[in-house]
This record gives C-alpha cells, sequence and structure tokens, in this order.
C-alpha cells in the first residue's frame, strides 16, 4: 500500500512539473456551498492527490482498529500451538529418558493445549502410560486409537505389545492379524504371523504367508524368494520320510523348486540332489550342485556331488571333481577341493602344490587334517603326526558341523529349519545349529598310523598312495591320537563305508 501510494505521488509531481515547464500552467476552480476557488491545474491535481491519499489512509486506519480483535485471537492461537508443540516435545522425551510420572503431567496439558494434534497426544499418551508402568491406562489409550482409521496400525502394534508382555499369545495373535488385514499394513504383523506359523512348524501356512506379503509389497521379492527356498526345503525334509510315494514325490518337487529359487542355499540343493539321485536322476543332480557351487561352495555340496557315482575309478572320481571346482576357482572351498582331486588321483605333489593356495588361511581342524594326509602321502609321516596333533586343539569349521558323526548333511529339527528360514531370508546366511549346540560332527582328523615310526620303515609297512579322506572307507580319528613308540602301525580293522550324503534325520 505504502509503495503504491509512492508511486502514485511520484507520477503526479512528474505530470506537475511536466504542465509548468510546458508554459502552461491551466486554471482550476472549485466550487462547493456557496464557496469559490480558483487555482492552477497543476496544483489542483496535487491537493485531489492528497485528499485520495488522506482518505485511503484513514480507511484503512478504520480497518486496522476494527480488526484488532480477530488479530489478538490469532496471536493468542499461535502462542498456544507454540506452548503445545512445546508441552508435546517435553513430554515425548520424558517418555524416552522413562520419566513417568513427568510424562503423564505432560500428556495432560498437551491435550488442553495441542488442540491441533490429537493424534500426537494419543501417542504421548499412550508411551507416558508405558514409561508409568500403568498398564490400564496404556490399554486405555490404544484403544482409543483403534477408532481412527490413520492410528489403527499404532494402536493394534501397542495391544499386541502389551498381550505379549502379559503372555497372552492368542490376543497378540489376535492383533497382528487384525493389523495384516488392514489395507496399509506394516512388515511387523507379518514377521509375528510368519513366526508363529514357523514356531508350530507349518510350513504350508508360512509360503502362503510369504506369497502374500509378496502380492502386497510387505516385502521385498528377495527377502520373499529366500524365504520361499528355505520353506520349501523345510517342506521337503518333512515330506522325504513318508510312507506315502505321493509325499515323497511332493518331497522331491519341493527340493527342487527350492533349489531353482536359491542356488546358493546348500540345504536345498543337496536334498534335491540327494532326491534326483535316488529317482535316477544323477545327471540333474550334478547340474543343481555345479550351480549352487559357483553361487556359494559348501563341503556339503562337494560330498553330494562325489556320491552320485560310486562305480569310477580314483582317476575318473579326481577328474569330476576338478570340474566342480572349475565352477568356483577362487574360492576357499575350491582350493580345498583341488587339494582333495589330487590325493585321489594319488598325486601328493600336486596336492602340496594346491595346498599353496591355503597358506594364509586360519589353521582349523579340517586344514590340519587335510596338510597331514598330504604330508602322509609324500612319505612325511612325522610332519604328518604333528599336523594331527595340532589339528586337536585348533577350531572347528561351521559349515563342516553341518554334517553329523554319521555323515549326513543338515540334518535338522523342526526348530533349527524354523531358525534357518528366518536368518536365510533376512540376510541369506545359514545357521549353524550343531556347532551352537556343540554336537559331535563328522570327524575332520584322518585316521593314520603315525606311532613314532620313522619314514623308511612306514613307507616299508604301507604304501603311500592312500585313497583321500574319505573314499572308499572313512578312517577318521573319533578321539585322540595314539603316540605309542611302534613301527609299523598294527593293521586296522576297515570301517563300514558311509555316505556322506545321505538322508537326514527326520524333524521332529
Amino acid at each position: 500500500m505504502i509503495r503504491a501510494a509512492v508511486v502514485v505521488l511520484l507520477a503526479a509531481v512528474a505530470a506537475v512539473v511536466t504542465v509548468a515547464l510546458a508554459g502552461d500552467p491551466g486554471r482550476a476552480s472549485l466550487v462547493w456551498l456557496g464557496w469559490r476557488a480558483d487555482l492552477t491545474a497543476a496544483a489542483a491535481v496535487l491537493l485531489t492527490l492528497f485528499a485520495s491519499l488522506a482518505a485511503a489512509l484513514a480507511w484503512r486506519m478504520l480497518l486496522f482498529i476494527l480488526a484488532a480483535p480477530e488479530r489478538a485471537a490469532r496471536r493468542r492461537a499461535e502462542l498456544r500451538r507454540r506452548q503445545g508443540d512445546e508441552v508435546l516435545t517435553r513430554g515425548f522425551l520424558a517418555a524416552a529418558a522413562g520419566e513417568g510420572a513427568e510424562a503423564r503431567r505432560l500428556a495432560a496439558k498437551a491435550a488442553e493445549l495441542a488442540e491441533d494434534s490429537p493424534r500426537l497426544v494419543r501417542v504421548l499418551a499412550a508411551q507416558a502410560a508405558e514409561a508409568a508402568g500403568d498398564a490400564a491406562a496404556v490399554e486405555a489409550a490404544y484403544s482409543a486409537m483403534l477408532g481412527f482409521p490413520d492410528m489403527r496400525l499404532a494402536g493394534h502394534r501397542g495391544l499386541m505389545q502389551l498381550a505379549l508382555s502379559k503372555g497372552d499369545r492368542a490376543a497378540a495373535l489376535r492383533h497382528a492379524q487384525e493389523a495384516y488385514g488392514e489395507a496399509r499394513t506394516a512388515r511387523w504383523a507379518w514377521r509375528v504371523l510368519l513366526e508363529d506359523r514357523l514356531e508350530r512348524g507349518d510350513w504350508d501356512g508360512a509360503l502362503e504367508l510369504v506369497k502374500g506379503a509378496l502380492s502386497r509389497k510387505v516385502v521385498s521379492p528377495l527377502v520373499a524368494e529366500r524365504a520361499r527356498a528355505a520353506l520349501l526345503a523345510a517342506l521337503a525334509a518333512r515330506l522325504e520320510h513318508a510312507p506315502e510315494p505321493k509325499a515323497r514325490t511332493q518331497a522331491l518337487d519341493h527340493a527342487v523348486q527350492a533349489a531353482k529359487l536359491q542356488p546358493g542355499f546348500a540345504p536345498g540343493v543337496v536334498m534335491a540332489a540327494r532326491l534326483l539321485a535316488q529317482d535316477g536322476k544323477a545327471p540333474r543332480a550334478a547340474v543343481a550342485l555345479q550351480a549352487a557351487w559357483k553361487v556359494a561352495p559348501h563341503p556339503a555340496l562337494f560330498l553330494a556331488y562325489r556320491d552320485l557315482k560310486t562305480d569310477e575309478t580314483p582317476k575318473e572320481r579326481a577328474r569330476r571333481l576338478s570340474e566342480l571346482a572349475a565352477q568356483n576357482p577362487t574360492h576357499r572351498e575350491s582350493r580345498i577341493l583341488y587339494v582333495e582331486q589330487a590325493l585321489i588321483a594319488g598325486d601328493p605333489a600336486a596336492a602340496r602344490e594346491a595346498a599353496g593356495g591355503l597358506e594364509g588361511e586360519p589353521v582349523t581342524a579340517r586344514l590340519a587334517g587335510l596338510f597331514a594326509r598330504i604330508a602322509y602321502a609324500a612319505g612325511e609321516p612325522d610332519e604328518a603326526r604333528l599336523w594331527l596333533a595340532r589339528g586337536m586343539s585348533a577350531p572347528h569349521e561351521p559349515d563342516w558341523s553341518d554334517l553329523d558323526p554319521e555323515g549326513r548333511a543338515f540334518a535338522y529339527h523342526a526348530s533349527d529349519w524354523a531358525r534357518l528360514v528366518t536368518s536365510f531370508a533376512e540376510a541369506g546366511e545359514l545357521i549353524h545349529p550343531r556347532l551352537e549346540r556343540q554336537e559331535r560332527s563328522l570327524s575332520e582328523l584322518p585316521e593314520l598310523p603315525l606311532s613314532y615310526a620313522d619314514a623308511a620303515s612306514l613307507m616299508e609297512a604301507q604304501p603311500i598312495d592312500l585313497p583321500a579322506f574319505p573314499i572308499e572307507e572313512h578312517a577318521f580319528a573319533a578321539d585322540e591320537l595314539s603316540l605309542e613308540e611302534a613301527a609299523p602301525a598294527p593293521h586296522r580293522r576297515p570301517q563300514p563305508r558311509r555316505r556322506l550324503a545321505s538322508a537326514p534325520r527326520a524333524a521332529k
């Protein structure tokens, strides 16, 4: 307004000056109520302009005076809003700090001041009641949220957590189910329902839940795919030992589907390979194992691949295993496999050369046993004995613990599968239940005749081209080495052959 008036005034002054300079100032007469005023045209213009500005200013002043009450009300509302925001902030901080009494006082004050933020006031009231430990107030606060569509998820979650704290699992699941049924749901509701199905061993129900979560975009496609692969493997493990042929056929279909979904999921691939081999489809099993080795090598994959054929010579077997290692040649398991296939082929020099790629690895019981076999094959029994002694105190490898003492891979219970589904779906990682429970696994140390015999007498009594660990016969030290002085070692009764990739125990 002021700037507009200044512009008009400057324009009028410019007009007056222009007229005055032109030499024809002009005349203007004003007659009003018997009065007559004669003046120049420039003076009349200026007078009119000043009168207009005075009238406008008077009008604006009148409007300003009339709007004073409204302005005062707006100022009071703004001050009240600021006070409400301040009280809400302090209340949330008090609840987060565990100051229940202060948080509840501020929540009551916020209910009076923050009339424009009723949702935040309800949330603060619930959190203040939780901080104060008032279960009845907490339930009332979260129950009140259920009456507002945009607060139902928060209400169901709070009531679910309250039910869990009381030990009422049925009520907690009911609230999770209702939250999952909302049009706009949250991942926490899906996770609670999934864990319930996993705990009950309801693999079919968990599969349906995962498919539904994917279609509703509650979880990412990757998480859903990994969860489906693990659940299909768990379902196959349960059906594998069913007496009905139809159930065993379903187990094969589920295991094959799990291997296709996630080639890096070793339990599913090993199970699929075993079932395919039993069904006379060893070539398909070999393809699945090779694909899995390319993604994530695991010792159980090597053993399952090795056991696909039992009627081949050591050199043929070594050649076949080298093809598996070539799928992922730089991986640690592939470097170990190169050593294995050299030992199978009866070439200790090549085995020692291949073992050079493992020099930087931390020594585990498995590696110590491997180096002991290399030394024995090379005719160095003292070195082999030292490696065996070192392996007795070396740590075990988590992946190797997935093989039980009978050589069965991934012999999981139902609870193990439940945990595996969760860990693999969310992080893509395998768990090792046998290692966690400190259960015995397949021995990592071979049983060799190394009782303080010199190399010459040992070589005369025993050929050095032993079959590689463990191929035709298992020879593992179950307990500890014999350190008696004798040369050569006495003849040992051969142990019956055990297949390492045999079927897992039935899930309990």
